[in-house]
């Protein structure tokens, strides 16, 4: 009885907590130390494939919540991710607050796709990067830029898409602080004016002289989907999108070919040290419904068949272990953030800041499964614990793909 009262009494408090989160919808994942909020943005609906997408956000809240104006003491950082994935030289367990040294390098640019709008974008970016030692990234030193893809401002959705654009270009600009970060935000979240934006946010950074590109939404399959991928295919450009948090099956657009398809991990620590990663169960996997396996994944194809298998690699997505981000718009402030639409972002800036620069997601991709059945163990860290419906196994899986880069020419 007693555990049964203790029970109620947590799902009691996550209910009045979710409450003053006017944007948020579902509570999941309720344990005994927090919850896990999903804003409204993120929930998929029927009748949305094919026509509308949905960010892949969630909202980690311990019970106890920290003073929104600082980062929440057990969310990751820039630097302690970087430690993680080897982008950095190694401080033993990768400690969140001893880890220092932030990643380098960046070229180009790198875009980020987005609908709605954020009216605070430059200011929650120069908040984050105040507060981890990141170089500014600014409209006036040429570093960051706002495009409407229509032309004129659209409407802002504060706490879900606006959410998801801060995270966005935060992570883009942790990982590969020296390159230009180019939102372009699209008038809605209708599959067609995002293509509109894909299309300009490719023509940006072709201007800029080439670089990654990012899209932290998603939505179901659906036969017609192979037409889309033109959008994706940009001379100079490889492209990022999440897999989704909803585990199996995986979503549009990281099932086409021509993206990234960005999965998801639980980063383990051991007091307080960096121990591992396992995958994460909402890591979006599997087979896709529609798209066939493309060249790149012939050396999986005992695996995935003739269908085209998603994720390709991963990275932190749990949000019980993601990192901190700052958003102002919608009275967030500080939080701790995951979901897919932590990995896209993360590992777009990895790949940017990486010396190798690729044509194509083809050439990319190409490169990386070469090169991960050649170098397996010195490149990439292999999650043999998870599952999202389907079980994470030694070597490539549909919960975290190849697995996790481990160094910078990882992927």
């Amino acid at each position: 009885m007693k555990r049964f009262v203790s029970l109620a009494s947590v799902v009691l408090l996550a209910a009045l907590l979710l409450a003053s989160f006017a944007s948020a919808q579902e509570i999941r994942d309720v344990g005994p130390n927090g919850y896990v909020l999903v804003p409204a943005s993120s929930i998929a609906h029927p009748g949305d494939a094919g026509v509308r997408a949905h960010t892949n956000i969630q909202i980690y809240q311990p019970y106890l919540r920290p003073d929104a104006s600082q980062p929440p003491p057990g969310a990751e950082t820039p630097a302690s991710l970087a430690c993680v994935y080897k982008l950095v030289p190694q401080v033993s367990g990768c400690p969140i607050h001893g880890t220092t040294q932030n990643s380098s390098g960046g070229w180009g640019a790198v875009a980020i796709v987005d609908a709605f709008d954020n009216p605070n974008a430059e200011e929650d970016l120069a908040t984050f990067s105040t507060q981890f030692g990141l170089p500014a990234c600014t409209k006036a030193n040429g570093c960051f830029s706002q495009v409407y893809a229509d032309g004129s401002q659209p409407p802002n959705d504060p706490g879900g898409w606006s959410l998801e654009i801060a995270l966005d270009i935060e992570m883009a600009h942790a990982f590969a602080p020296n390159a230009k970060i180019i939102l372009v935000e699209s008038k809605d979240n209708e599959d067609f004016n995002l293509y509109h934006a894909e299309d300009v946010a490719a023509q940006l950074v072709q201007q800029a002289g080439g670089g990654t590109i990012t899209n932290s939404w998603s939505g179901p399959e659906d036969a017609g989907e192979a037409a889309n991928d033109v959008h994706f295919q940009a001379r100079g450009i490889v492209y990022f999108a999440s897999t989704g948090d909803r585990g199996s099956p995986a979503e549009y657009p990281a099932a086409s070919p021509f993206i990234v398809a960005a999965g998801g991990t639980t980063v383990i620590r051991s007091g307080g040290n960096f121990t591992g990663e396992s995958g994460w169960a909402g890591s979006g996997g599997g087979p896709s419904s529609f798209e066939p396996r493309p060249a790149y994944q012939d050396v999986i194809k005992s695996i995935v068949g003739n269908s085209r298998g998603i994720p390709d690699f991963s990275a932190d997505a749990n949000p019980a272990t993601g990192p901190a981000m700052y958003d102002a718009d919608g009275n967030f402030g500080w939080l701790q953030i995951g979901g897919t639409s932590v990995s896209s972002p993360l590992l777009a800036g990895v790949v940017n800041a990486d010396r190798y620069r690729a044509r194509s997601t083809s050439q990319e991709l190409t490169g990386v499964y070469r090169y991960a059945k050649l170098h397996y163990r010195q490149l990439w860290r292999d999650e043999t614990a998870g599952n999202n419906g389907f079980s994470c196994l030694p070597g490539w899986d549909f919960v975290t793909g190849i697995g996790s880069p481990v160094s910078p020419l990882g992927k």
